[in-house]
């Protein structure tokens, strides 16, 4: 396991090679830190990436071509050695190919490569999933990045609020046990904004689904946006640990989640999963400060 880190004048970042994570996003004017520091105390990680699941399965096991495979919450590759790729002044790529442990878990021979650049002040944040198999595979993959809430002293996390591209109202699938239980919730904004309220995550994670939003900012009790994430994906979660007032907030883009309650079919029939025929899946999302 080693530490890496690249930087240009406006921000560094460190990313640790176990899961390919990002640990630290710094402004370099004010060495201000953006990033959770991962206390286990509140939640061990910092920004995993979620592969070859993104959330749960139900009753934690998968079927696929006739066998049952079973496998953690969000998958393994956020626990799992990457190697360096390469490196420059503003970008850092690592991989991590299948071998004979994750083909006991997961069926598809994959290469996944987790990238990093620096652009100004924004971290864009690159995923390349490539088909090592002469049949199509199956996967999903998100991210999971926590950021401080509050971020200045002597402020509390109900005086920020969450600010999103659309304006009237997000809409969350509900999560019960781990799995996405059929129900909906409405949360009304106001201009964009949703407080952040004690109760906010007493329930799990938000699960905004079908293109609702691609832009979601952390908004301080002065009402400007200090740290914005921008994405493509069709679906996102907002975390933070319920019921535990953890200084931190997760904007979580994801091309994947957990199961439905109610699912019964095989792996390549779960909600959101992707597809690969052949070639690569690539996608990306990007972290800006202010």
């Amino acid at each position: 396991m080693a530490l890496f880190q690249i930087s240009n004048d406006k921000i560094t970042i460190q990313v640790e090679s176990k899961g390919a994570e990002l640990r630290s996003l710094k402004s370099v004017p004010d060495n201000r830190e953006y990033m959770w520091h991962g206390n286990p105390a509140f939640w061990g990680r910092v920004s995993p990436v979620l592969f070859p699941i993104v959330g749960g399965l139900k009753d934690g096991a998968f079927r696929a071509d006739g066998r049952t495979y079973s496998m953690g919450q969000h998958g393994f590759a956020r626990d799992m050695e990457f190697q360096l790729k390469s490196q420059v002044a503003a970008e850092i790529w690592f991989s991590l190919s299948s071998d004979e442990e994750t083909l006991k878990k997961y069926p598809y021979p994959f290469l996944l490569e987790i990238g990093y650049e620096l652009v100004e002040c924004t971290v864009v944040v690159k995923w390349r999933v490539c088909n090592q198999a002469k049949e199509p595979i199956w996967f999903s993959i998100g991210g999971h990045p926590a950021f401080l809430c509050p971020i200045d002293p002597g402020t509390d996390q109900t005086q920020y609020k969450l600010l999103f591209d659309e304006k009237e109202s997000i809409e969350s699938s509900c999560i019960a046990g781990g799995l996405v239980n059929g129900e909906k919730k409405t949360y009304p904004l106001r201009n964009g904004a949703l407080p952040i309220t004690a109760d906010l995550f007493d329930d799990d994670a938000l699960v905004i689904e079908k293109d609702q939003a691609h832009s979601v900012s952390l908004v301080r009790p002065d009402g400007k946006p200090y740290l914005t994430v921008e994405f493509d994906a069709p679906l996102f979660g907002i975390w933070s640990p319920p019921k535990k007032k953890a200084p931190f907030i997760c904007i979580e883009p994801w091309y994947g989640r957990c199961d439905s309650a109610d699912f019964e079919g095989e792996f390549k029939e779960r909600e959101w999963t992707q597809e690969l025929s052949g070639g690569s899946f690539e996608a990306a999302y990007r972290i800006t400060i202010a």
